[in-house]
């Protein structure tokens, strides 16, 4: 359930680094949902969370707007990832993972956690990445402000989920996979009269 719990959270966090994070970090300052483990604390401190709460707005804005959502994108290539490290280690409750001797750290297998988070919210990344200038194109811009809500949305679904019922997240992982597979499916086919927005097979 841990490793749900973290998976969800860094999954989440390929898509919007900064939901889980703020998720975790106001779970753990006002309710008792989530404790964080030792050396992650800040996540839950006012100026962390503040900070997080403005990174989040400007995140959501970018990501609506055709063109800037495919550079903010290209902009978030080490930032999400990072943030899917971060919330994968404290989302397994691992004091081990807390970097306070890099030497140490890097030595043992403290740093696989990280190395996970990384990992699973790059590839994250990288599909929301690559599959975003498609749809923009295929659709003249229209399907940014859609597309981005529905990713935020996945994005807060996961979190919730990975914290409140950890099993959700296989549930979730999979139905989000067959719909990115339908999606590329109907983008893919040739442009009818009746349907204007889907590109041309060439």
């Amino acid at each position: 359930m841990e490793f749900l719990t973290a998976a969800g959270l860094s999954s989440a966090a390929g898509l919007n680094a900064y939901i889980p994070m703020l998720v975790l970090g106001l779970l753990d300052r006002f309710t008792g949902l989530v404790s964080l483990p030792a050396g992650w604390e800040w996540l839950s401190h006012d100026w962390m969370l503040m900070l997080l709460g403005v990174l989040l707005v400007l995140e959501i804005l970018a990501d609506k707007v055709p063109v800037v959502d495919s550079i903010n994108d290209v902009a978030q290539t080490l930032v999400r990832p990072a943030a899917g490290g971060i919330v994968f280690a404290s989302g397994l409750g691992s004091e081990t993972v807390t970097v306070s001797d890099p030497e140490t750290f890097f030595a043992g297998d403290q740093w696989v956690p990280v190395a996970l988070g990384v990992g699973i919210a790059l590839v994250v990344h990288l599909v929301k990445m690559t599959a975003r200038p498609l749809f923009n194109a295929a659709t003249v811009g229209t399907a940014a402000p859609v597309v981005s809500t529905a990713e935020d949305g996945a994005a807060l679904g996961l979190s919730a989920a990975a914290v409140l019922l950890p099993i959700l997240v296989l549930v979730m992982l999979a139905a989000i996979a067959v719909f990115v597979f339908w999606l590329a499916r109907r983008f893919r086919r040739p442009r009818s009269p009746g349907a204007p927005w889907e590109p041309s097979a060439t």
